[in-house]
C-alpha cells in the first residue's frame, strides 16, 4: 500500500487515495514499474498507474505501432498486456514493494470485461485504486465508445461503484465534443476523480512511401505538443466538477506540472517524457516538495485552481 506519511505537497484523492506526492507516472509509460525502478527512486513520487490490464492477456496492435513525431509520438500498441491471471501472479509482489501508491489502469470490450476484472482485484491486497481507461483512441470498437458517451459512461461507473470501494479515477478522451459533460456523467455516477487528457487521435505519413508511419494507420498523439490542449481541458473540467482531477500531456518539466496545478488539476500523470529521462518523476516531485515546503508558501489546496482569468 502507499506510504501514507504526510509531506508539504501531500494530496489526498479521497477514497484512501493519498500520495505523498502530486506527481505519479502515466499508464503505459512505465510497464509494472520493473524496468523503471533500476533508473529511479520510486518511492519518491506520490504513485504509478500499471500498464493497463484486461481480462485475457492481449498482443496488441501489430508493429509499427509507435514512432516519433514533432515535440512528442505517436503509438498505436493497441493496450497490450499480460492478463489479469498474471498480473496478479507475476506482477502485483513487485508493486507491492515499491512504497509508493498503486492504480491499476483497466481495460475492457464490454461493461461486464470491466466489472469482472475490478471484482477480481479486489480481492487483491495491496493496490490503492482504479484508472478505468474509457478513452484508449488506437484499439477499434472498445473503451473509447463508451468513454465518448455521457449515458456510458454513466452506466459503467455506476456498475463498478457498486463492485468496489477502491478509489474509482476515470480516464477521459479529449476526443469528444464536450470534456466536461463526460467528467460530469463519471462524478455523478459516483468516480472518485477523473483523469485526462488521454492521447490525442494522430497519423504520421511517410510521403516517399505513401505510406503511415503506424501499422494500425492512426494512433495516439503525446508529448510536449499536445499540452496547450490538455491545459485548456483540465481548466474546463475544473470548472464543471468537484471531484479531484490528475492532469496529464505534456509535461516535460517541474514548471508544466506547476501549471496543471493552477489549472485545476490536484495531481499530475507524466507519460512521454518517461521515455526520455527515467527520472523525470522524482525530479518534479523533489522540486515540488521544494516549493511548497518553504516557510510562507501557500497549501496545496490553496494553490489548486488559482488560475486568473479576469
Amino acid at each position: 500500500m502507499a506510504n501514507k506519511h504526510a509531506t508539504a505537497a501531500a494530496i489526498d484523492l479521497g477514497r484512501g487515495l493519498c500520495l505523498k506526492s502530486p506527481v505519479m507516472l502515466a499508464s503505459g509509460t512505465v510497464s509494472y514499474g520493473e524496468e523503471l525502478c533500476r533508473l529511479t527512486d520510486l518511492s519518491k513520487i506520490g504513485g504509478i498507474v500499471t500498464k493497463a490490464i484486461s481480462l485475457e492477456p492481449r498482443a496488441g496492435n501489430p508493429p509499427q505501432r509507435i514512432a516519433e513525431t514533432p515535440s512528442g509520438m505517436i503509438n498505436a500498441i493497441g493496450l497490450a498486456n499480460v492478463g489479469i491471471d498474471r498480473f496478479i501472479s507475476d506482477k502485483v509482489p513487485f508493486l507491492q514493494t515499491l512504497g509508493t501508491a498503486i492504480v491499476v489502469n483497466i481495460a475492457g470490450r464490454s461493461i461486464d470485461e470491466y466489472a469482472e476484472v475490478v471484482s477480481r482485484l479486489d480481492a487483491v491486497p495491496g493496490l490503492d485504486g482504479y484508472e478505468i481507461n474509457l478513452s484508449c483512441p488506437n484499439v477499434k470498437g472498445e473503451c473509447m465508445i463508451m468513454g465518448v458517451s455521457p449515458d456510458a459512461t454513466r452506466e459503467i461507473v455506476t456498475e463498478l461503484r457498486s463492485i468496489t470501494e477502491r478509489h474509482l479515477m476515470i480516464k477521459l478522451t479529449p476526443n469528444v465534443t464536450s470534456i466536461s459533460s463526460i467528467a460530469l456523467a463519471a462524478e455523478k455516477a459516483g468516480a472518485d476523480s477523473v483523469s485526462l487528457i488521454n492521447t490525442l487521435v494522430g497519423m504520421a505519413i511517410d510521403w516517399k512511401a505513401r505510406r503511415p508511419l503506424l501499422k494500425n494507420v492512426t494512433g495516439g498523439l503525446s508529448g510536449p505538443a499536445i499540452k496547450p490542449v490538455a491545459l485548456a481541458k483540465v481548466w474546463e473540467v475544473n470548472n464543471a466538477v468537484s471531484i479531484p482531477i490528475v492532469g496529464m500531456g505534456g509535461i516535460a518539466s517541474f514548471d508544466d506540472a506547476m501549471e496543471f496545478l493552477v489549472a485545476g488539476a490536484g495531481a499530475v500523470q507524466i507519460g512521454t517524457m518517461n521515455f526520455v529521462q527515467p527520472d523525470i518523476g522524482e525530479k518534479i516531485a523533489t522540486a515540488m516538495e521544494a516549493f511548497f515546503g518553504k516557510p510562507g508558501a501557500p497549501s496545496m489546496e490553496a494553490f489548486r485552481g488559482c488560475l486568473v482569468t479576469g
